[in-house]
């Protein structure tokens, strides 16, 4: 499995967070982020967004609800 360095910095109640570019790539294949499944959840989480079916939530304690 690849590795990832990254480097995390806060700047005026902001993350920042750097990593390279290539080695990112790398792990997004290993855990299959480019498979026809995920990005085909993708292309359907888009067309919710558009339509407006989401919900926004303050907490993740909201989505036990």
């Amino acid at each position: 499995m690849a590795t990832l360095e990254i480097t995390i910095k806060k700047k005026n109640n902001r993350v920042v967070v750097e990593m390279d570019a290539a080695r990112f790539e790398k792990l997004a294949a290993d855990f299959g982020l480019f498979s026809q499944d995920f990005l085909a959840s993708l292309t359907r989480a888009e067309r919710d967004v558009k339509a407006g079916r989401l919900t926004n939530i303050k907490s993740l304690r909201d989505v036990r609800n």
